[in-house]
């Protein structure tokens, strides 16, 4: 019986088979800006961080990604608005705002990223699913844009007032980062 071709097609097959299939990889936030929307009656106002930290890993074609962000670091530009804010969510008992989530290795290249999100923030944890990212691949980097869709009663928080009037429920936040493979 001769092996010769059937060892040469095993060859030649190898990598293919080498390339297609998920590797280790480690990413890190290289910028972001994260913009929380709240919505009064009288005014809109949006507060604004790029303080965010973030790191991943991919091992056997599963990723898991953190990301961090203190609650000091949103700017509204209102001192006063920010410190009520900092208040409201109990910013000095839980100063930092996580975000976890965990997405197959093969999504890493594609034009949306579905994922499902775990937020930890003021205390309490929210979970989101199929949250829609936009992808732009700028040579190694990843941009990411899309909204997280929270809510105040999603982490329990009382909504403030102004002029006696409580502002909305929702709480969008948008985000833009970029990420690098490190």
């Amino acid at each position: 019986m001769n092996r010769t071709p059937l060892l040469a097609l095993l060859l030649l097959a190898f990598p293919a088979v080498a390339q297609t299939a998920p590797s280790d990889q480690s990413w890190i936030l290289d910028q972001s800006t994260l913009t929380y929307h709240m919505s009064h009656p009288i005014h809109e106002v949006d507060g604004v961080s790029r303080a965010a930290r973030g790191k991943g890993t991919c091992h056997a074609g599963q990723c898991d990604f953190l990301v961090a962000v203190p609650v000091k670091s949103f700017d509204s530009g209102d001192s006063n608005r920010d410190l009520h804010m900092i208040q409201t969510t109990r910013g000095a008992e839980f100063p930092v705002v996580s975000v976890r989530f965990h997405l197959p290795q093969a999504s890493l290249p594609t034009p949306t990223v579905d994922c499902d999100l775990e937020v930890r923030f003021a205390g309490n944890t929210a979970h989101y699913s199929h949250v829609i990212f936009h992808q732009v691949m700028e040579g190694t980097s990843h941009h990411i844009t899309g909204t997280v869709p929270s809510t105040l009663t999603d982490f329990k928080i009382q909504p403030p007032t102004f002029l006696t009037v409580p502002i909305k429920n929702e709480i969008p936040v948008r985000v833009d980062m970029t990420w690098h493979p490190s």
